[in-house]
């Protein structure tokens, strides 16, 4: 699996997106396809950074987010300074993630008994 190649096509269909939308991540200098002759190829490790760039996509990232998610997978492990950076980035995106988390939680119930109060509303306006 992950020695598999793509054509620009063939990833598009398999992500769901268009082949616009690859050559779009790529303009953003966010996943960077080998090419051979006029052909784009993509490998799996531009497969699973489009997984990401989609999921950050859907829980409203901006790309500027997105990017700098990206560079944290793309440190160098062998040198403790981009190590230590790394762990600050790391534990910083956590952190505001719960945060995010805690917010839509919150939201979410609040929303909840909105439409409970609205649906009770409804049944007492609705004759039988």
């Amino acid at each position: 699996m992950k020695d598999t190649l793509y054509t620009a096509t063939e990833l598009a269909d398999v992500l769901g997106v268009s082949a616009r939308t690859l050559r779009f991540y790529e303009t953003k200098k966010l996943i960077d396809p080998r090419r051979v002759g006029n052909r784009r190829i993509y490998n799996y490790k531009d497969s699973a950074r489009m997984k990401l760039i989609l999921r950050g996509k859907r829980i409203g990232f901006s790309l500027d987010e997105i990017k700098q998610f990206l560079d944290l997978y793309d440190a160098d492990p062998t040198q403790v300074e981009q190590l230590k950076l790394l762990q600050d980035g790391v534990n910083q995106r956590i952190s505001q993630l719960n945060q995010q988390k805690k917010d839509i939680s919150q939201t979410l119930s609040e929303l909840k008994a909105i439409q409970l109060a609205t649906s009770e509303a409804l049944k007492q306006k609705t004759p039988n």
